[in-house]
């Protein structure tokens, strides 16, 4: 039965909620709709009343495409929804502060992605999923992404048609680089030597990069170079990198900001130095990093690289074994500024170890406003101020939402702490 709702609100996914927490994606603040309720969500919706944030979507495969959630809103529509879902989750805690203009990437920006594809009767296919579904959307003019990266579309179809199945879906995940794509493939058929071999021969084929298959190197053409500030880094494949360049470079300039003129830097959670090294061009840097690979990486480029000041690295899990405030804030050079860019858990071991080592400015990089929220809250209670917050929209048309945020340790609240 068709049933009329009026949308409220949006959730942290981006679809419409109306009244009784049904769901609609693809709906608006104020929209009236119209659907068949299943469960929790509104199928076969109808816009009856549209609201005056929708637009027409710039993307042909919108409609069927799961890569996108948000194409239907106008830009000021998200830009303020992504500032009010951080708002929010602040508030929860009880925090104000202030809020910047919102730093979104255009269209068209993405440098990675992660592919399905599949062997089909007639050959293969490689896309994005559907929304909520297994089924594969081809998406030749997709307007997300590098058009250097759909050349891995292709790719991605060969791999199925070598290594996949009809019925498992093929992840190939793509990377563009300064030398080309940087392709890493999982789920397909296990690897032997008649697999290997064909694969080696895809890659030089296809011009790749270098290619990996279920975590294993199968081929190096050339090593896929990214580059941060002055350094030329090579990551280990499928290493975590900044979706898009204008939004790395958004939060950088944004952390070169914060901590100022601080001569010492603990860049904590640093992946393979997006930000240690080129905030190594004006201070010394300390960079930990779970991944060993990571960090293998990071030290290689901060050796090649000419007029960076020291950069040491340690692989250590900052959530088993946070820095503690010995190492912190030692007698001999405390560190003047802390980076901390954690994963959507957040980072609550190192955060209470921070306020405790009284590191006196600290730069917080969040894909997750929750945890951050959270961990915000802890700094606060130790005596620091949440300064301002700047969203990075660099996952436009979705509904992910980045921040960097600047604490600065209150000195008066301080001195009555160790008073």
């Amino acid at each position: 039965m068709t049933k009329q709702f009026t949308i409220e609100r949006l959730g942290h996914q981006g679809d419409g909620v109306a009244q009784g927490s049904i769901f609609a994606p693809r709906t608006l603040p104020g929209e009236v709709v119209s659907g068949v309720v299943e469960g929790d969500r509104l199928t076969e919706i109808r816009i009856e009343t549209p609201s005056s944030d929708r637009v027409k979507p710039v993307c042909r495969h919108y409609q069927g495409c799961g890569g996108c959630q948000l194409q239907h809103a106008s830009e000021p529509f998200v830009a303020g929804w992504k500032q009010e879902v951080v708002r929010r989750a602040l508030m929860a805690q009880r925090i104000e502060t202030v809020f910047r203009p919102i730093l979104t990437s255009p269209p068209q920006s993405r440098r990675r992605a992660t592919f399905a594809a599949r062997r089909t009767k007639k050959g293969a296919l490689a896309g994005f999923h559907g929304r909520a579904s297994d089924s594969i959307v081809e998406i030749p003019d997709c307007q997300l992404l590098l058009p250097g990266l759909l050349a891995a579309l292709p790719v991605a179809e060969a791999l199925a048609m070598v290594g996949g199945s009809r019925k498992a879906v093929l992840a190939v995940t793509a990377t563009l680089s300064e030398v080309g794509l940087d392709i890493a493939a999982s789920g397909g058929k296990p690897l032997d030597g008649p697999l290997q071999v064909v694969l080696a021969q895809l890659t030089e084929r296809h011009g790749l990069a270098r290619l990996a298959w279920d975590g294993e190197v199968i081929a190096m053409r050339a090593g896929p170079v990214q580059r941060f500030g002055a350094a030329a880094v090579v990551p280990p494949s499928g290493a975590f990198l900044q979706a898009t360049q204008q939004g790395e470079a958004a939060l950088l300039a944004t952390l070169r900001e914060i901590v100022g003129p601080a001569r010492r830097i603990v860049d904590l959670f640093a992946g393979c130095g997006t930000f240690s090294l080129p905030l190594a061009e004006r201070a010394e840097v300390h960079a930990v990093e779970a991944d060993k690979a990571m960090i293998a990486a990071l030290d290689a480029g901060w050796r090649k690289a000419q007029g960076l000041k020291a950069v040491s690295s340690e692989a250590r899990d900052l959530f088993r074994r946070p820095l503690m405030p010995d190492e912190l804030a030692p007698f001999t050079a405390p560190f003047d500024a802390a980076v901390l860019d954690p994963p959507r858990a957040g980072a609550e071991a190192q955060v209470e170890q921070l306020a405790l080592a009284r590191v006196p400015v600290i730069a917080y990089v969040s894909c997750n406003p929750v945890t951050f929220a959270r961990d915000a809250a802890r700094l606060i209670a130790a005596g620091y101020s949440l300064n301002w917050v700047q969203v990075v929209d660099q996952f436009r048309w979705s509904a992910h939402v980045e921040l960097a945020a600047s604490f600065t340790l209150d000195k008066t609240k301080d001195k009555i702490k160790k008073a």
